[in-house]
């Protein structure tokens, strides 16, 4: 399993969400399957039945690309984890993080099969992070954070905010107490702060 790291995306609130991050190319045919893959790893792994071999068509699903896997039940976080890097295809990335969401996030027990019933998957697809001198570049709703310094990292999925109804101030304490930082530490000189977006579906 690849390094990962989780979020912590807050409360999904299903149909009434509001649009986030970019549009990065996806097709509605190419979210399907991508959303179809997520589930197929979680119910099979639930079930102790093998995980099958995926194989697409798609040109987009094969590029390299970062991704997150957030589980939602009743409305709740249920896990969250994701790999930052563009190392693997895209579908195989969705795969990954989908069963480390469901089994592996250290925040919550494995997940049941009795709850596979009312667990929502959503899936953002990352953009490469970009390292920011002025904060005035953040633009909610668009952008993700990650902030680090001296070894500690935090990081916040584009959506976090707009769910939480924070400010630019707001986001920025919050992904420093991620991190484990004092939350005013993002105005350090030696914080290191990294935008980015996401397709969220």
């Amino acid at each position: 399993m690849a390094a990962v790291l989780y979020d912590n995306p807050g409360i999904h609130k299903g149909k009434e969400k509001e649009k986030v991050g970019v549009d990065l190319g996806l097709s509605e045919e190419d979210k399907k399957v991508l959303h179809h893959i997520a589930r197929t790893v979680i119910e099979k792994a639930c079930k102790g039945e093998k995980i099958p071999e995926f194989k697409v068509d798609s040109p987009i699903l094969r590029e390299p690309r970062g991704a997150f896997v957030t589980l939602h039940k009743n409305g709740q976080l249920r896990g969250c984890i994701g790999h930052i890097r563009a190392t693997s295809p895209l579908y195989k990335t969705v795969a990954e993080m989908a069963y480390a969401a469901a089994f592996e996030d250290p925040r919550f027990p494995p997940l049941r099969a009795d709850e596979l019933p009312y667990i929502d998957i959503e899936i953002s697809v990352l953009t490469p992070f970009r390292k920011i001198n002025d904060i005035n570049e953040i633009k909610i709703g668009k952008h993700g954070l990650m902030i680090r310094k001296n070894g500690y990292s935090g990081l916040l999925l584009p959506q976090v905010p707009v769910e939480w109804k924070w400010d630019l101030n707001e986001f920025l304490e919050h992904t420093c107490l991620k991190a484990g930082l004092r939350k005013d530490a993002w105005k350090d000189k030696d914080t290191e702060i990294y935008v980015f977006s996401a397709e969220v579906f």
